[in-house]
């Protein structure tokens, strides 16, 4: 580990999720992090990504990138075929590993090359659900014997009002009985998304996750503040569609989705009765829509990732400011908006990477680690196999 009183930080990956990681280490006060330096497929990518970052060095290939000698934190922002690999070889070379969600997702690495897109989403989804629950759990078996923190980016748990969520539950005398939680927008246009063999599914593993790890955090909080025991998910019911399929002309919602749902819903079952809802959906027009909401006997909480109204803005034409960013998602200045001041901030992506910097800084627990990433691939799993088979699928069938 490097000496520096600063996170020395190897990002893998220029993509669209590596600008964003970035641009958070970036604004982290004190120059608690230091881009020291990135990795790519093709090595001018990387070049560009480092000088409009501020990236002190380029390395040649990721395997160049982990043998230095100064980077203490390892932040991966590649497709989901590689997170195993890569997060194995990163933890045997004593460095600690942050991985995008989801941890792991079956994108056909079993399979006997040369393979067919179809072939992935051929596959039995009970089959899927083990090879994907088998590399999440080699991950966090490989850190954990390498003594390295696995850290997890899902943002929810970072985002200002989830946190704040956390704190006041933990002093609220009556238990969580309902959550529910959603993240939709009108789909995404890269053609990798469309295919299960890049993605490892759809809108269930991309959008619904989020909401399915927040819910799986909070639930885990309130057993340790109230028995010293976390509660877990028990069983999950869940239902996939394609509604897009029905459109046949122009549309703001991404068309042309060859195997991958864009529609899911995920009734999860915890361990003290309570239930949880969350849904993910590739067919809503206007932005992202990035919500949860908690009751309780008592109490009823609701957290607005996206959109807020900390600036609401009415736009006579589509171009009324010019090419001013919006919010993720929006496509026009028309109408009213949600103008995001800061969005990295409500997202949680800005403390996510602040909470994965002090983890690897002081030695301690990350507030999402690897093995929050390995129970929300256990759920999502199961909810294939529960939407394939049209049945409730009890966790314990996915354990490795």
């Amino acid at each position: 580990m490097s000496q520096s009183p600063s996170c020395r930080v190897g990002l893998v990956g220029t993509g669209f999720l590596a600008r964003i990681r970035a641009r958070c280490y970036g604004q982290l006060p004190g120059g608690g992090a230091v881009l020291a330096a990135v990795a790519s497929r093709e090595l001018g990518s990387a070049e560009s990504f480092a000088a409009e970052h501020g990236v002190e060095q380029v390395a040649e290939s990721f395997e160049a990138l982990i043998a230095r000698d100064d980077i203490d934190l390892v932040d991966l922002c590649v497709p989901n075929h590689l997170h195993r690999s890569f997060t194995e070889a990163a933890a045997s070379a004593g460095i600690a590993v942050a991985c995008t969600k989801p941890l792991t997702a079956y994108v056909g690495q079993d399979l006997d090359e040369p393979f067919e897109d179809a072939d992935v989403s051929a596959v039995d989804p009970r089959h899927m659900a083990k090879v994907a629950v088998g590399d999440a759990g080699a991950m966090v078996r490989a850190c954990r014997e390498a003594g390295v923190p696995l850290l997890y980016g899902e943002n929810w748990v970072h985002a200002p009002s989830v946190r704040r969520a956390a704190e006041l539950l933990k002093t609220h005398e009556s238990p969580i009985l309902d959550m529910r939680g959603w993240e939709c927008h009108n789909g995404s246009h890269s053609p990798y998304s469309k295919l299960w063999r890049y993605t490892g599914g759809g809108s269930l593993v991309r959008l619904a996750a989020h909401p399915i790890g927040a819910m799986v955090h909070l639930k885990e909080l309130e057993g340790l503040a109230r028995s010293g025991e976390p509660i877990r998910a028990v069983s999950v019911t869940a239902d996939t569609a394609n509604p897009t399929a029905l459109l046949n002309g122009p549309s703001s919602v991404a068309q042309g989705w060859v195997d991958v749902e864009t529609w899911a819903s995920v009734s999860i079952a915890f361990s003290d009765g309570s239930r949880g809802l969350a849904l993910g959906a590739d067919t809503m027009v206007g932005g992202m829509q990035s919500r949860l909401v908690v009751l309780t006997g008592n109490g009823h909480l609701e957290c607005n990732l996206s959109p807020h109204d900390a600036l609401r803005g009415f736009g006579s034409e589509a171009n009324s400011f010019g090419d001013s960013y919006v919010m993720e998602k929006a496509g026009s200045h028309a109408g009213w908006n949600s103008y995001l001041p800061q969005e990295d901030h409500s997202s949680g992506h800005i403390a996510m990477c602040a909470d994965f910097v002090a983890a690897v800084s002081e030695g301690r627990d990350a507030c999402s680690t690897g093995e929050l990433g390995l129970e929300v691939t256990r759920i999502v799993s199961a909810a294939y196999c529960s939407a394939s088979e049209g049945r409730r699928v009890k966790l314990e069938e996915m354990n490795e």
